[in-house]
């Protein structure tokens, strides 16, 4: 096997997430040679390039960008508007998402073509999201900041019940036998609805996280995976998990530091005649026209950015909006007033449930739950 013959990428998207696991990457494993890209909208936030310029430096190689399309035959000046016209008009939202499929697989799929290539997800050890798998066989995602680093597709296959003899073999082969005779007898349990796949991985995960690695990468070995290929994969001997606070310990410590639209930004709100003082920001990298985005982001961005706001309200006609409620509604005065009311009475009754102080990054971590895990991280 020639770890020349595989190909490792890491994509930015713009996000504290991939940011922070480039530069983790690009510290803890200077031997991989990883290819960073990115897939520019053409629709992005200008923090979101800033971030990606001072990326370029800490990084000490170019960032690349995947185009997702011909800018030399198109009559538009950005992807975004180019697939718009082709899809004659109609805005992108949660049940069709042609935007992330255009714009941010399609380009990155063509770039890999049939390569074996190892893709580096910036899902953290606090989530609980799978992200972008590919139905490809030579692509195969990897979660650094995971304490499981391994796909679901990989895991699913690995500790099927087919697999229980020949996993106690690869295990007996490298742990000695007090620890053997503890994980045995995870492994020799078939998964049942009494002991389920997820419980199963913990329990090993539980006993040794590095001996499990190396297990999977022993398994992988002899199937097609792009990790089965290598020699060596020095990620197997990692048991960190980096969460929501790491990634902007990470990100500080670089110099890079955090995505300006992180920041929050303080607003007044009058509240039974008291003006009460709450603050916003944006939970999100992507598009500033993002349908993910909630209400009080979308005020973030009429009163940070209106320019932005005025454009993104331009491409709601013909009864196409971002959202359930156009944003010449939303932006009235008094809909920005019932909006910031409602979300500082929500952030404080949250405080108020937990007896503590919710921090910003609480509010990013509220907010992650739903969204592309493509064009978030």
């Amino acid at each position: 096997m020639s770890n020349t013959k595989i190909k490792h990428v890491l994509g930015i998207s713009g996000g504290k997430d991939s940011a922070a696991l480039s530069i983790y990457m690009a510290k803890k494993y200077p031997s991989l040679d990883i290819d960073y890209y990115t897939c520019d909208t053409g629709r992005e936030l200008k923090e979101t390039y800033d971030l990606i310029g001072r990326l370029n430096s800490v990084l000490g190689k170019e960032i690349k960008l995947y185009k997702s399309m011909d800018e030399e035959n198109s009559p538009r000046d950005n992807p975004f508007d180019h697939f718009l016209d082709l899809y004659g008009g109609y805005l992108p939202s949660p049940q069709a998402r042609w935007c992330t499929k255009k714009m941010k697989i399609a380009p990155f799929e063509k770039e890999i073509g049939g390569h074996p290539t190892i893709s580096y997800v910036g899902i953290r050890g606090d989530e609980d999201r799978e992200g972008y798998i590919s139905n490809k066989e030579n692509l195969q995602s990897i979660f650094p900041f995971r304490r499981n680093i391994w796909s679901e597709d990989v895991i699913n296959k690995f500790i099927s019940n087919s697999n229980i003899d020949l996993l106690t073999g690869y295990y007996q082969k490298i742990t000695n036998q007090d620890q053997f005779t503890l994980i045995k007898s995870y492994l020799e349990q078939p998964i049942s609805i009494q002991f389920t796949q997820s419980q199963k991985i913990n329990a090993l995960l539980d006993a040794d996280v590095k001996l499990f690695n190396k297990v999977v990468f022993e398994y992988l070995k002899t199937t097609d995976y792009p990790v089965g290929k290598l020699d060596h994969f020095p990620l197997v001997e990692d048991d960190e998990l980096v969460t929501i606070d790491g990634v902007f310990d990470i990100l500080e410590k670089s110099g890079v530091g955090i995505p300006a639209y992180y920041k929050p930004l303080e607003y007044e709100v009058e509240i039974n005649g008291e003006i009460k003082k709450g603050t916003y920001a944006r939970s999100r990298s992507g598009c500033f026209f993002c349908f993910y985005q909630q209400k009080i982001e979308w005020v973030w961005l009429l009163e940070q950015h209106p320019t932005l706001y005025s454009e993104a309200m331009e491409y709601e006609k013909e009864g196409y909006t971002w959202s359930e409620e156009p944003l010449a509604d939303l932006a009235k005065p008094e809909r920005v007033v019932a909006i910031k009311k409602d979300h500082y009475l929500r952030v404080n009754r949250q405080k108020n449930k937990n007896r503590s102080t919710t921090s910003w990054q609480d509010e990013i971590l509220d907010a992650e739950g739903e969204g592309c895990a493509t064009c978030f991280i």
